[in-house]
């Protein structure tokens, strides 16, 4: 009898290496969960490209990052900037240049000129970038890597509209811009655009 416990002990030994050689492999998978290795490529980069010659990398719509922006005047002049994203994550400085599915950075633009790389969803917008008249702020996905997130060949963005009327001056003596338009005091992308692609 012996000898069957030896071939019981020496199967299961061969089981259990067998077992652990085909759980192990390089790692890739665990580490992306991780987060330390490197992700599959995301999207697809097109030639299109923005203002700035960045490249549109488009993805499908289902599971897409979306971009909302509402801009409110605060007391101190200036402009209060909030941004609304969904699938959509603001990476950290120091953030590797690679781009990774739902993450990266909203550019402001304001009339066309970049204003700011925004890692959070919150900009005060100085008032001299938005003197008297109407002018378009808008916010626009991109990747880490700088390519412009698209669905069907559309940058990711929103434009909120606002219109600075005459400046008022407020019983203290201070004076602030006064926002005019569709809507409350709040300006949204109802506007010239739409929170795209959400």
């Amino acid at each position: 009898m012996s000898w069957t416990r030896g071939l019981l002990a020496a199967f299961a030994a061969c089981v259990l290496l067998l077992a652990g050689t085909a759980g192990c492999g390089t790692g890739e998978a665990s580490e992306r969960k991780g987060g330390r290795g490197s992700p599959a490529p995301v999207g697809r980069v097109l030639d299109e490209t923005d203002e700035a010659g960045r490249r549109y990398r488009e993805v499908g719509r289902d599971g897409a990052p979306g971009v909302g922006v509402e801009v409110a005047p605060d007391i101190a002049g200036s402009w209060d900037v909030r941004l609304t994203v969904h699938h959509f994550r603001f990476s950290p400085a120091g953030t590797q240049a690679t781009a990774v599915a739902g993450r990266g950075l909203a550019y402001l633009f304001v009339d066309g000129a970049l204003v700011a790389r925004l890692r959070t969803p919150g900009y005060r917008l100085a008032a001299r970038l938005v003197p008297h008249g109407t002018h378009h702020v808008t916010a626009r996905l991109y990747a880490d890597d700088g390519t412009v997130w698209a669905v069907h060949g559309r940058p990711i963005e929103s434009t909120a509209d606002i219109t600075v009327s005459a400046v008022e001056e407020e019983a203290d003596g201070s004076a602030s811009p006064a926002l005019t338009g569709r809507g409350p005091v709040l300006a949204s992308a109802a506007g010239t655009g739409r929170p795209w692609p959400c």
